[in-house]
């Protein structure tokens, strides 16, 4: 029987560096959702395609091969992670995540490698659209402040220019996109644990959730 878990949570909760380690943990396949729709944002954006563009986007994703190595994406054979982390496609990623097509489009590549492989997934529709008889489902969550707060630190680390105040305003923004958006919003799924992560660190969430796989194995 193939093991799928679930990660869903609004932006900077922690999901996927905690997924990474879950995944290290049971020996998963981690697939970061968020990061395959950020590539579509950064490549629509080096092609100049706004989101109306939708056709042209569609044929765009016909034309990516994406795969996880190491959990960086490879995108046609280019590692793009540190590209598809900067503010600038932060900003854009939800409005290319919201259209309908392109969900559709990745949903079925998502579902296609967990039907091949035990998976952890994370994103913001994972146990509620595209893994919903997954094994285990939970949904992470934060302060927005304690989330931007994660992003400035995170950035700073790179030696990114950034304002903690235009993080925060991005995350407030991105939180009210995703949950308000027609297709697919963000929202916790009826059998997912709920884990607030303010105030705790990596290892003591990465724990929690173990603790509960290691349960219900």
């Amino acid at each position: 029987m193939r093991i799928s878990v679930a990660i869903d949570g609004p932006a900077g909760a922690g999901k996927s560096t905690i997924a990474k380690l879950v995944g290290k943990e049971f020996n998963l396949m981690y697939i970061n959702t968020g990061a395959m729709y950020r590539a579509v944002a950064l490549k629509s954006k080096e092609n100049n395609l706004s989101p109306k563009d939708i056709d042209k986007i569609c044929d765009l994703i016909s034309s990516m091969e994406m795969h996880f190595e190491n959990d960086d994406l490879i995108l046609n054979n280019e590692n793009i992670q540190d590209e598809i982390t900067l503010p600038e496609i932060s900003s854009i990623v939800s409005s290319y995540a919201s259209i309908a097509e392109v969900r559709s489009k990745l949903v079925k590549l998502q579902r296609d490698m967990s039907n091949k492989f035990d998976v952890i997934m994370d994103g913001r529709d994972i146990g509620t659209v595209v893994l919903k008889n997954a094994s285990f489902k939970f949904f992470l969550t934060a302060t927005p402040e304690e989330r931007a707060n994660r992003r400035y630190k995170e950035l700073k680390d790179r030696n990114i220019e950034c304002s903690y105040d235009e993080i925060l305003k991005d995350i407030k923004s991105r939180d009210y996109k995703d949950t308000h958006r027609d297709i697919d919003p963000l929202r916790k799924a009826h059998d997912a644990i709920e884990i607030d992560t303010t105030g705790l660190n990596i290892s003591e969430v990465t724990e929690k959730i173990n603790s509960y796989i290691r349960q219900k194995l």
